[in-house]
């Protein structure tokens, strides 16, 4: 199979959807690898990485569409990058679909088999190709957190960790997963006051168990959820439903209740935000204000640390890749019902059940695909 990787195009999206070593990976099984010119350097991978590895170098995101059976991206099909795609042709890449209805409706006009990274699972119920980049926008989101906190930025000017005589930043995280969880050591390790909300008494039981020296835990209930996030200097969103768009759990009314210049930190942007006041921004216009609140909301955070994130991203990605490109699509996912989980688009119909409810577009099994 010849695996094709374009450069990203998305605003400030330095990661790569292809290291040199899954490239080379990918020649060891027999494959030919297309790396559009400069694709990497984002990330710290010149060209010269990907020759050494055995991959050609492709002048244009054209020549690579054009040329792949399999095109292995990062961030969703731009519009531009959507016309390229053909029948027949795999793309393996993160796609979000659910609060996208004009790029559910592009693939499904392509006649392509679009498998996403965030809704393949593992034999835990996990998601093992968006566990890396949660763990890193968890990472990040108490970061940039403090950064809208800053009053140069329009926050409230409080300090993540006080000093003393001084109390520190009361951060409230919505969401106990993967991305929670490591806000949460995040934030804490910063010095701030964390609750963690979640509705799963099994997760809080675990996190209490692990945690209960670093951060609290409270139950998601509306009440409790509305008296914490009044009294919070910053609120990470880090809730996600798979395949699914996100929750609105906090409404435009409550930010009214929340002291002025508050930050709210929103990681499920990318499932269409947990709070009703969010919309998408880059890492250029990372922030904005509503009623006095700062949002910032931007849709790929893990691009800020481009290597950590490709890198990451690349060790988990790379067994499916070459499972797909050894077996072809087919074979790979009717192997591997985790891997036919990611199965989202297949010639002309959407084959996600979340997405469709989300969307209103009728679904086809993917079982029934497969045979």
């Amino acid at each position: 199979m010849k695996i094709g990787c374009p450069t990203e195009i998305k605003p400030q999206e330095f990661r790569v959807g292809m290291t040199p070593n899954a490239a080379r990976e990918a020649v060891a099984h027999g494959h030919s690898v297309l790396i559009q010119s400069g694709a990497g350097v984002g990330a710290g991978f010149p060209d010269e990485d990907y020759v050494s590895a055995g991959a050609e170098i492709a002048a244009t995101a054209a020549d690579v569409f054009a040329g792949a059976d399999m095109i292995v991206k990062v961030k969703e099909p731009q519009a531009g990058e959507r016309k390229m795609l053909r029948e027949g042709q795999i793309l393996f890449t993160y796609l979000h679909l659910a609060p996208d209805r004009a790029q559910t409706e592009d693939l499904i006009a392509s006649g392509c088999t679009a498998i996403a990274y965030e809704t393949v699972t593992d034999r835990n119920g996990g998601l093992p190709l968006l566990a890396p980049m949660s763990e890193v926008a968890g990472k990040l989101a108490p970061q940039v957190g403090a950064w809208t906190l800053q009053k140069a930025n329009g926050g409230r000017g409080v300090l993540m960790g006080g000093v003393p005589g001084v109390g520190p930043a009361k951060v409230v995280v919505i969401g106990g997963g993967v991305v929670g969880t490591h806000a949460a050591r995040v934030a804490a390790g910063m010095g701030a006051q964390v609750t963690v909300l979640d509705r799963s008494l099994p997760r809080m039981r675990y996190l209490d168990d692990i945690y209960s020296s670093i951060f609290k835990t409270s139950y998601a209930s509306a009440g409790n959820t509305a008296e914490l996030v009044a009294e919070a200097d910053m609120v990470i969103g880090a809730v996600l439903i798979p395949g699914a768009a996100a929750p609105k759990l906090i409404s435009r009314e409550q930010l009214g209740t929340m002291k002025p210049g508050a930050a709210i930190v929103d990681v499920a942007i990318d499932q269409g935000g947990c709070f009703e006041t969010s919309k998408a921004t880059t890492h250029q216009d990372p922030i904005y204000d509503v009623d006095g609140i700062m949002h910032y909301c931007v849709a790929n955070m893990p691009g800020a640390v481009a290597r950590t994130s490709t890198i990451a991203l690349g060790n988990a990605t790379m067994p499916f890749m070459l499972a797909l490109a050894d077996k072809g699509w087919k074979q790979a996912c009717a192997d591997d019902p985790h891997l036919l989980e990611g199965l989202n688009v297949h010639a002309g119909k959407l084959t996600y059940f979340a997405v469709g409810k989300a969307l209103g577009i009728d679904v086809t099994s993917p079982q029934v695909i497969i045979k």
